[in-house]
Formats: C-alpha cells, sequence, structure tokens
C-alpha cells in the first residue's frame, strides 16, 4: 500500500510534465495576448502611415502638370507638410516635409518623404511608376502618445493608368506598391525590416474608395500584403482576409475588412470598422474605430481583444 502512495504523486508529476512539454511543443504554453494585441496594432499603424503618405503623393503628382501630364497647374495644400520641387533633375522630385498635427488632429507627423519620376514619365499612363521614399518619418498617436518611425523606400505603379480627377468617369483605377526594404522602428526602440507587396484599387461612392489586397504568395499562403521579423523577433505574414477599404467620407480611415497574421507560434485574425463592442458600424465622425483581434490559444481555447485605432 505504501508504494503505491508513494508511486502516485510521481505518476502525476510525470504526467504534468508531459502535458507541459506537449503545450510548449505545440507553441501553446505561453501567454501570447501581448504579442498578438502589439503586432496588430502595429502592422495596422505601419500599412495606414506608408498609405496616408502615398495618398499625400498622388494628390501633388496630381496638382502638378509636370508630373500629371495634365494640361494645367494647380496650387494644393496638404495640412502638416509643405512641398519643394526640383523639376530638371532626372530623376525629376518633389520633397514633402512634415512638420505638425494632421487634418484631423489624431497624430504628428515628422520627417520627410521625396517622391521621384524619370523624366519623360507622365503619372496618367498606364505603367508609370514612382519611388517614395522615407526619412525618419516618425508618426505619433496623440491618444497614447506612441509613434513608429518609418525609414526605406517603396515602388508605385499606375497599373491601369489614369487620374483620380477622371476617377467617376474612369470608374476605377488601380496602383501597385512593392517594397523589399522598409525599415520601422517602435516605441520601444526595436527596429525591423519588412517587406511590402499589395493593390490598391481606387473607386468613387460619395468620395473616393480605397480598396487594398495583398498580392504576394509563398507558395502556401496567398494575398499576403506585409511580411517581415516582428518587434518580438518572430517572422510573420499578414494577408488580406477580406478586402481593408478605406473611405474618403469617413477621412480616409479604415471602414472595413480583415487580416490574417500567421507566426510560427500563433495565427490571429483583426476585424475593422467595429464599434467599442465588435459590431460592425458607420463611421464613427471624430470619434474611433476599433478592431477585433481573435486567436486560438492553449487548449484550444478561442481568445479576443477590441482595441481602438
Amino acid at each position: 500500500m505504501k508504494a503505491k502512495i508513494f508511486l502516485l504523486p510521481a505518476l502525476i508529476l510525470s504526467v504534468v510534465v508531459i502535458l507541459t512539454a506537449c503545450q510548449k511543443e505545440n507553441g501553446n504554453g505561453k501567454d501570447y495576448t501581448n504579442e498578438i494585441s502589439t503586432h496588430s496594432d502595429d502592422q495596422s499603424r505601419f500599412a495606414s502611415e506608408t498609405d496616408a503618405t502615398a495618398n499625400d503623393a498622388d494628390i501633388v503628382l496630381e496638382t502638378t502638370s509636370t508630373f500629371s501630364g495634365r494640361g494645367e497647374q494647380t496650387q494644393s495644400l496638404i495640412c502638416d507638410a509643405s512641398v519643394a520641387f526640383d523639376t530638371m533633375s532626372n530623376p525629376r522630385t518633389f520633397t514633402i516635409t512634415y512638420n505638425g498635427t494632421n487634418c484631423i488632429g489624431n497624430r504628428t507627423r515628422t520627417g520627410t518623404v521625396i517622391i521621384s519620376m524619370a523624366q519623360g514619365i507622365r503619372w496618367k499612363n498606364a505603367g508609370a511608376a514612382i519611388t517614395i521614399t522615407f526619412q525618419n518619418l516618425r508618426v505619433t498617436r496623440l491618444s497614447d502618445n506612441k509613434s513608429i518611425t518609418i525609414n526605406g523606400s517603396q515602388t508605385h505603379t499606375n497599373q491601369s493608368g489614369g487620374l483620380l480627377i477622371n476617377l467617376v468617369a474612369l470608374g476605377s483605377i488601380t496602383h501597385t506598391v512593392t517594397s523589399s526594404n522598409m525599415s520601422v522602428t517602435f516605441d520601444d526602440g526595436t527596429q525591423r525590416s519588412w517587406q511590402v507587396a499589395k493593390q490598391r484599387v481606387f473607386t468613387y461612392n460619395n468620395g473616393v474608395v480605397i480598396t487594398s489586397t495583398g498580392t504576394h504568395s509563398d507558395g502556401t499562403l496567398d494575398g499576403i500584403a506585409e511580411w517581415g521579423i516582428n518587434r518580438f523577433g518572430n517572422a510573420f505574414t499578414t494577408s488580406a482576409f477580406m478586402p481593408i477599404v478605406v473611405r474618403q467620407d469617413c477621412s480616409f480611415r479604415i471602414t472595413s475588412g480583415e487580416v490574417r497574421h500567421n507566426t510560427q507560434f500563433v495565427n490571429s485574425s483583426a476585424k475593422f470598422g467595429l464599434d467599442s463592442n465588435g459590431n460592425p458600424t458607420t463611421c464613427p465622425g471624430t470619434g474611433n474605430y476599433y478592431m477585433k483581434i481573435t486567436w486560438t490559444g492553449a487548449g484550444g481555447n478561442t481568445y479576443s481583444t477590441i482595441l481602438p485605432y
């Protein structure tokens, strides 16, 4: 009887050790809540801020006849920046210098972005390409004073041709975006290299509507828009499960869509365009949209959290 009594604790200990080892082996022994929510926020901000800069570049391209090929030239302002031109060099360039708070007052931007285009190219023509080079573009979110700093370059191609000034008549315009050398520095000081491959389709519905999807494939997963190493040192891919939609009539914010983040340890999804309860909502005016992040943890349990953006 004593032998049996002594064997019972040993048996229990062995089962616990085996179960714990299995959990760690499956990547379920660790609480990934912080990594998942932080990375989802990082990726959303990176994508939104690089797209916002591309929108600013479009404004300057389309209102400057030297670059656009329009027969007129107008002056257009970006709320928190000044623009300087060099149209004599090859490639021609214009430099956007950010210096303050954006139009809706939810973030500040500092740093410069240089847009370059070869001589003889007009942005209205199908296949026209520009290079957008980020030089210490630091974006600070005023709600929590967190920032990201972006460096590197992207190639934007006007795949379909056409100018946004003619969008209503054209029906749609398609741009592609690629990059292999984007550097992102986060507010905790970590620096990572990210890659980008996506398509942006512009349509009109009470203003410009931009629908983004990923165009990269790794052989097992299609629709990847960004990939690299997150701030926690883990490799990731982000794919658009449902196209990401940005609307002009909601201050160029993400109004709907869903992305999926894959890492070697855990997969998660982030759904956009929600209220604080996680339900789809219309444009909240000056208030926050929310994203609902969902993942599967230890024991196959599903977890979720809701964050403003």
